[in-house]
């Protein structure tokens, strides 16, 4: 691997969040033989490294958009290099990777969204509205739009979508108004920058109660600029077909946009289709998963002190349990 990738800043390698959890849904479908599992947020490769370390017969499928990423995690599962396959991919081109690697059904899927403690961390990013960097916010600063092409390139209408959408921010008229009249002075180039903007724009009552006035709308930018709903609505099925019977989906979400996306899919999947008043169920017409958890799962109070954020994780798992009609 090349010398050229910095490593994370310190803390940024923290224990993954709900690991137990995660290696105690995911072991009964990896256990007792050849098993491939899908890493679709690989990150620096925590929960990969843990599950690799549990199951000696793995093998590990572990994607990632962010090129750092994958260098890191490449380091991290060196010493299973012979049972993983990194991929540099969007996790809703799963299909397409396993089509690739002619691996027509795994064992288990792991979907850790959001942005990675990498990503976070890295200062020159733009993820964190506590540190001063180019608005950018790519998780593959490789390729597509930044957070800076967003707020000064957006119509007003577009903008205000973005934020009520996707950061679910009730003052998106009001902040939308004050990038505009930034916007005919200079645009808006640094986290900083749009930081005081949102401080002057976000009424005083609401910064005393409702958390940092720059929260909604960097959780906004980033879910806009990396497209991040419209992946996980592609990868959602795909991680579906491609789990075997006997195999676990298992879910760590961190909003409400995205965890009601994957409760959902997995609601679809659990739900019988024979018709309503049959007395029997039809073959072929039952459930195809069954859920593993009780709604959504969060982190315990002790693992929320260690790591602030596995505060807002909610989790969900299922297992397959019949084919496709």
């Amino acid at each position: 691997m090349s010398d050229s990738v910095p490593e994370p800043a310190p803390g940024a390698q923290h224990v993954p969040v709900l690991l137990d959890r995660v290696l105690e849904l995911l072991a009964p479908a990896l256990s007792g033989g050849p098993a491939v599992l899908v890493d679709c947020t690989l990150g620096l490769g925590g929960h990969s490294a843990a599950l690799l370390a549990a199951h000696p017969e793995l093998t590990l499928v572990g994607l990632d958009r962010d090129p750092q990423a994958l260098e890191l995690a490449g380091r991290r599962l060196a010493p299973y290099a012979e049972r993983t396959h990194l991929v540099h991919a969007r996790y809703d081109e799963l299909t397409e990777v396993l089509e690739e690697l002619d691996i027509p059904k795994v064992q288990g899927v792991l979907l850790d969204l959001g942005v990675s403690s990498l990503q976070l961390d890295a200062v020159d990013r733009g993820f964190a509205y506590s540190r001063d960097a180019a608005l950018d916010m790519r998780m593959d600063p490789t390729t597509g739009q930044t957070a800076a092409d967003v707020v000064n390139t957006y119509p007003p209408g577009e903008l205000i979508r973005v934020l009520r959408d996707y950061g679910e921010e009730r003052f998106a008229k009001r902040i939308v108004s004050a990038v505009l009249r930034r916007r005919e002075r200079a645009p808006l180039r640094t986290s900083e920058e749009l930081v005081e903007l949102l401080y002057e724009a976000v009424p005083a009552a609401s910064r005393r109660t409702g958390g940092h006035p720059a929260k909604r709308t960097f959780q906004a930018l980033r879910i806009e600029v990396n497209g991040e709903l419209e992946s996980l609505e592609g990868v959602l099925p795909a991680a579906i077909d491609a789990v075997a019977v006997g195999g676990r989906l298992v879910v760590l979400a961190y909003h409400s946009l995205e965890d009601r996306l994957v409760k959902q899919a997995f609601a679809e999947q659990s739900r019988s289709r024979t018709p309503p008043g049959l007395p029997v169920e039809l073959p072929g017409h039952g459930p195809r998963w069954r859920m593993l958890t009780r709604g959504a799962e969060g982190a315990g109070a002790e693992e929320t002190a260690e790591n602030p954020r596995a505060a807002s994780v909610r989790m969900r798992a299922g297992e397959r349990i019949a084919e496709a009609a």
